[in-house]
């Protein structure tokens, strides 16, 4: 078994917006405390953490033929990531309002589609001798799930803000060896959810609680908590992909889930100090 990730799912070009507040649903005028523009999506995102760490990963990623699609190839590869790009027809582009606190508005400007006859013989290779396979969600990633699954390698996932019932989300909770989420719409305990995850099969699930750190629940329905490494936040954008980055490097080196934790804490918090969603970036874009 090779030591690479693969990862499928969204890259996208974005422009942040910060706001000291998020705008009320009423006709007004608000400043901005500043924007820029970088590389977005939450597979981008720990496809740079995982190369960050000095762990090979190749990203599967949709991409158009336009300006955006050709900053995101050029920013990822120079990052160290090895891409496997699929025609999109048009990159994903966003616009996100933020707030220093981590509140977000996404407005989605435009959206890729899979042109392609069937899975890239390059992305499905890559799978295959791969020693971890991240599915984010992504209609992308939903088709390569029989593909994952037949390779017998550990699948990785992460459904985000996951209210217990949105369809879509099925397919990678029933696939996934080890499941990331965060708290802000599971209701006030999460810990049922994550526990029934395992009984449905998975062996890991880890739900990120922002400044209060995470809690995971192992195969053995012992629980575990690690609280978040002090720093100064600059922009919170991407640090739940580089805390789940920072797990699954620990874990495929060997670290036991109490420390595997702890090194996702350490580098969620190494991404809290830049605007872009990995610190690689910063040389990049300025």
């Amino acid at each position: 078994m090779t030591d690479h990730v693969f990862i499928a799912g969204p890259a996208s070009w974005n422009h942040i917006v910060e706001l000291d507040r998020l705008p009320e649903p009423v006709p007004h005028m608000q400043f901005a405390l500043g924007d820029w523009q970088t590389v977005g999506g939450t597979s981008a995102g720990k496809a740079l953490s995982l190369a960050g760490l000095g762990r090979r990963v190749a990203l599967h990623a949709l991409l158009g033929a336009d300006v955006e699609g050709d900053r995101v190839r050029d920013l990822l590869t120079a990052a160290g990531v090895d891409l496997v790009a699929g025609p999109g027809g048009t990159t994903e582009r966003h616009l996100n309002l933020m707030t220093r606190e981590g509140g977000r508005v996404s407005l989605y400007l435009s959206t890729p589609d899979d042109r392609g006859s069937g899975p890239l013989p390059a992305a499905v290779a890559a799978m295959t001798d791969a020693a971890a396979i991240v599915l984010d969600l992504a209609p992308l990633s939903l088709g390569l799930i029989p593909l994952a699954q037949a390779t017998g390698r550990p699948i990785w996932t992460d459904i985000h803000d996951y209210d217990g019932a949105a369809d879509f989300h099925r397919p990678f909770i029933e696939a996934a060896d080890a499941i990331f989420m965060n708290a802000d719409r599971i209701g006030d305990d999460p810990l049922p959810f994550m526990e029934r995850c395992i009984e449905g099969g998975a062996s890991l699930v880890v739900c990120t609680l922002g400044a209060e750190g995470a809690i995971a629940v192992d195969e053995r329905m012992t629980r575990h908590a690690v609280a978040a490494a002090p720093v100064e936040v600059l922009d919170t954008n991407g640090a739940g992909d580089a805390f789940m980055a920072g797990v699954l490097d620990a874990t495929l080196a060997g670290s036991p889930l109490p420390e595997a934790l702890q090194a996702g804490a350490r580098h969620a918090a190494s991404v809290l100090t830049t605007r872009h969603l990995h610190p690689s970036l910063d040389a990049l874009l300025g």
